[in-house]
């Protein structure tokens, strides 16, 4: 495992987003499943998780907070709050103090942890973002003592620029991959410029991008990838990186064309990490197989420039069209 730096904190290149152990959304992973997973993912030097409040309502939480209590090496936990809807007059307009301030000590609660290392504002609506204020009360908090650091998962480079003026930004989670190489021309530069970290999700599209899937491919009705494949529940970009699905696997085998070898999931992640500018990866798994594949991605060598051009082009040509939803 390689190491990358978190605001003077090493943090594992490639992380482990938690969605799946929320057990809603990907389907059902058990708990002794997600245990095993951690486990894996941390035995092999992982240390840095991606979970949210809404995982589950708590269960992605929980799960990892009772892991934490059998790792001997420090792990460093992000989550994020914003998209709760049990607050009053529910999402979108949960963002007062107060609510804020009760979704941070929940995410303690559940993490069982006296401080967040990490809190991010997820995917909230533009307008508040703009306003700042929801920034005041995590820098308030961050004074607290309850939280380490704060960032901004966002769905758009407008929302991205919006952030990256907020004073003590740590960090922005951006959708990144093959299918949304923009990101980087739009984004990168500046938040290097700023000191503030990027830490990518959605690498794999998905799935899409793990070359495993053909047309017929169907997916469970509490699937995300079934209820939200054209943006019917939030927005598209999250589910498939808002690619049409057929479209999608079309793309995905020119892709696997252009790469070195069949291992296409790794190669994905490659190519994220080929980015300086990245600080983590954040792809999840709903099986131990998963995370060791996407491990092996942090010791592959760097894709050739001309792969990368390649790549490029064929997303400049072909893709970058065909994206739905906001980005």
């Amino acid at each position: 495992m390689n190491y990358r730096d978190f605001k003077g904190t090493a943090i594992a290149e490639v992380g482990l987003g938690t969605w799946q152990l929320g057990s809603a959304d990907w389907g059902n992973v058990n708990e002794d499943d997600a245990i095993q997973i951690l486990k894996t993912y941390t035995d092999a030097g992982g240390n840095f998780l991606d979970t949210a409040d809404v995982y589950g309502m708590g269960v992605s939480e929980t799960v990892i907070g009772k892991f934490l209590k059998t790792v001997e090496h420090p792990v460093y936990v992000a989550t994020k709050l914003g998209r709760r809807g049990d607050a009053p007059n529910g999402w979108p307009q949960n963002f007062t103090y107060d609510v804020i301030k009760r979704q941070v000590e929940d995410s303690l609660e559940h993490l069982d942890v006296p401080r967040l290392f990490l809190e991010q504002l997820h995917c909230i609506p533009t307008d508040e973002m703009r306003s700042g204020k929801v920034f005041d009360h995590l820098r308030s908090l961050q004074q607290q003592g309850l939280i380490t650091h704060f960032g901004a998962s966002v769905e758009t480079s407008e929302e991205a620029f919006i952030c990256l003026e907020q004073e003590g930004l740590a960090s922005l989670q951006v959708i990144f991959n093959l299918f949304r190489q923009h990101v980087a021309d739009e984004v990168f530069a500046k938040a290097a410029q700023k000191g503030v970290a990027i830490i990518v999700r959605v690498p794999l599209a998905s799935g899409l991008l793990s070359g495993r899937f053909n047309a017929q491919t169907q997916f469970a009705p509490l699937d995300h990838r079934n209820y939200n494949a054209n943006g019917d529940a939030f927005n598209a970009g999250e589910t498939f990186s808002g690619i049409e699905f057929k479209e999608g696997v079309k793309l995905s085998d020119k892709i696997k064309s252009i790469l070195p070898d069949n291992r296409m999931p790794q190669w994905a992640i490659r190519w994220i990490l080929d980015h300086p500018e990245v600080t983590t990866v954040i792809p999840g798994a709903s099986k131990v197989a998963q995370v060791n594949s996407n491990l092996e991605a942090s010791s592959l060598t760097p894709l050739s420039p001309a792969v990368h051009q390649q790549l490029r082009e064929l997303y400049d040509q072909e893709i970058h069209a065909k994206i739905r939803g906001h980005f």
